[in-house]
């Protein structure tokens, strides 16, 4: 009789990211200027703006970012002032890289903390298409659900937007649940 086998385990063949990628993008403000020069490149001033924060502090993001490769300068370009513009695009690299465990519980809290912040932009909670629910699994099924959802998440990131795209974020989380035995 052939043993039976449970689902493959998902391998992540991504390149195990250094201590400073890490560092890099396990940071709200970071991930938020990433997704904000994901479609167009971003002078350091237009991305403080967007934020609502001071320029010298989001250059120092900025900054880093380049240092590690996740943003990249484009063509400099005049301002409306005549002043030097450096405007900056999004690598996609941090999809390309996937983080050691001992990063795993920063990188959590700077998603979940863009994520709420991104929501409450919006205004209106109606726009937030959520679902949840509750679950109970053994490990092999764990795994299988954790596998498709790479496997989804993968599949979009190589999507071509198609015409008249629109920007979206996708936010899934899955977490044993503390208020159930």
């Amino acid at each position: 009789m052939a043993e039976e086998r449970g689902p493959e385990r998902y391998k992540d063949h991504r390149r195990l990211a250094s201590e400073a990628e890490a560092k890099a993008v396990a940071s709200a403000v970071r991930l938020r200027i990433l997704r904000m020069c994901l479609d167009q490149a971003l002078t350091n001033k237009e991305i403080a703006q967007r934020l609502g924060s001071n320029p010298a502090t989001v250059l120092h993001h900025v900054r880093k970012l380049v240092d590690t490769g996740f943003l990249a300068p484009q063509e400099e370009r005049t301002g409306a002032r005549g002043a030097r513009e450096i405007p900056y695009l999004a690598t996609r690299k941090s999809w390309a890289l996937r983080l050691g465990e001992e990063f795993w519980s920063d990188m959590s809290t700077a998603m979940m903390d863009v994520f709420q912040t991104e929501v409450a932009q919006l205004g209106d909670p109606s726009k937030v298409n959520a679902a949840r629910l509750g679950l109970r699994m053994n490990e092999e099924q764990y795994e299988a659900v954790n596998k498709r959802f790479k496997m989804l998440l993968n599949d979009l990131a190589e999507m071509q937007p198609g015409p008249g795209a629109k920007p979206y974020s996708l936010f899934l989380a899955i977490h044993p649940d503390a208020t159930r035995d």
